[in-house]
């Protein structure tokens, strides 16, 4: 993707994406748009609430040049974020190069009657409300801000090297058992954990069951090569769409730390080997189709239902050292659970992926288990020995993220570390200074010497 500027209203033939002539205004097409940078789950809880007001959702993702201009450098490119904006479930089309401050002409040339947004204030470089004009033509609707996370947030925990976000047993967190606070907060705290992870689970309407998500039990998730086979070790946390007549069921498992455009790149190249296997098997071959619509299905549906295992934090942590993952499980979980690409997500899924595990897996044994290009965790086994010995092992090749992990968006920060300095202290958060940014530096170096010395040991 060419970064170029777009000043003021494009004639017909320049807009980004079409359509390229104005097309009626509609309170059923909404607009959000921002910078987007790092697909946390604050993002994705704005466009689910912005999908829930209209029946679709156009989101203008602003270019690196305008948000260096007003706000300071982005961690990841126009082509990474816009990649973020279209997985998620509730985006309807993606507008890149949208201005910084958000245009009348722009949202009714895209026929959006209102523009969404957080109820927390965005200024440009000039200190102005970028919203101003929208709002003042009564075309503004405020939506919660999601707390608690933020990119800034993700940045200052890459540069203080903090680990007081990390959570040792989501169960236990969810139940408020857990966590910091007192009985009182930590219950209202799970409250709303359970209800983010429920909503979540929405489908493109955001107003219906879509993604089921269930729990492993952590004691199965443990960081050596064993894994419990026990059905009763899986609870279901939110039931919602099973697995449909004739779809392959798919399992992918990692860290999605950051869950960034190699993460999203490898389930969408997952979705794509499915679909095109599917041709193959004559999936949508006007007979089929009409089979599967004749059982009394409201729509057509894919050939595969794909299954994402997120590992929880100690085994990440075991695993990489420092302090990853710089997201907790929660976080994590809740970021590939607004993927358009999945149909349900595992949380505190073991690392080790055995055949025990696999044969009595909750939706029956997966039909295939992918695994991807990226190798960020440097192991001294394979885990996947137990999908191989099934015959149900696949590789996903190579592709134009597969470089984009926890650990690259780490170092990307620590070389620009000036400008996001500068960026933490306009937003009020705290720097961190030359020693403790050496000292991340130190124990990157050593993280990457202990995964050399496993790769050599393996």
């Amino acid at each position: 993707m060419v970064e170029t500027a777009m000043e003021g209203v494009p004639k017909p033939g320049e807009w980004p994406v079409d359509p390229q002539e104005d097309i009626p205004v509609s309170r059923d097409r909404v607009w959000i748009d921002g910078c987007f940078d790092f697909s946390h789950h604050g993002h994705a809880g704005a466009m689910l609430q912005a999908r829930r007001l209209g029946q679709q959702l156009l989101v203008g993702v602003h270019s690196d040049q305008d948000i260096l201009e007003n706000k300071g450098p982005t961690v990841m490119t126009l082509e990474e974020r816009v990649s973020a904006v279209d997985a998620c479930r509730w985006s309807t089309k993606s507008i890149p190069y949208a201005p910084y401050v958000t245009s009348l002409p722009w949202i009714s040339h895209y026929g959006c009657q209102y523009v969404v947004h957080g109820d927390d204030i965005t200024s440009d470089s000039a200190g102005e409300d970028c919203y101003r004009f929208v709002k003042a033509a009564g075309r503004f609707l405020v939506v919660k801000r999601t707390p608690g996370i933020s990119t800034t947030d993700l940045v200052g925990r890459m540069l203080l090297c903090t680990k007081n976000h990390f959570i040792k047993s989501l169960t236990r967190t969810l139940m408020g058992a857990e966590g910091p606070g007192s009985p009182d907060e930590r219950s209202n705290i799970a409250q709303e954990m359970s209800q983010r992870i429920k909503d979540y689970a929405s489908d493109e309407t955001g107003r219906q069951p879509g993604a089921c998500v269930l729990s492993w039990n952590e004691s199965a998730s443990s960081t050596n090569t064993v894994s419990s086979s026990k059905s009763e070790s899986c609870r279901t946390m939110v039931d919602g769409v099973r697995p449909r007549p004739g779809q392959r069921i798919v399992y992918v498992d990692g860290g999605f730390d950051l869950f960034s455009s190699g993460h999203i790149e490898f389930l969408r190249q997952v979705v794509k080997a499915e679909e095109a296997l599917g041709r193959q098997n004559g999936w949508y071959d006007t007979s089929s189709v009409e089979t599967r619509c004749a059982t009394g299905e409201s729509t057509d549906y894919g050939p595969a239902y794909i299954v994402a295992g997120v590992h929880d934090d100690e085994t990440i942590n075991h695993w990489k050292g420092v302090n990853y993952p710089i997201m907790n499980t929660f976080e994590r979980g809740l970021c590939v659970l607004q993927c358009r690409y999945i149909h349900a997500v595992i949380f505190s899924a073991p690392f080790t992926p055995s055949k025990e595990y696999l044969t009595d897996f909750p939706f029956g044994t997966p039909h295939a288990v992918y695994h991807g290009p990226t190798a960020f965790m440097p192991l001294t086994y394979d885990p996947y020995v137990g999908a191989k010995d099934l015959g149900i092992y696949r590789q996903i090749g190579s592709h134009d993220f597969q470089s984009v992990n926890a650990g690259e968006i780490v170092q990307r920060i620590l070389r620009s570390r000036q400008m996001f300095e500068e960026r933490q202290r306009k937003k009020g958060e705290k720097a961190a200074g030359e020693d403790v940014v050496r000292r991340r530096e130190l124990m990157e170096e050593d993280a990457a010497a202990l995964g050399k010395e496993r790769a050599a040991n393996r």
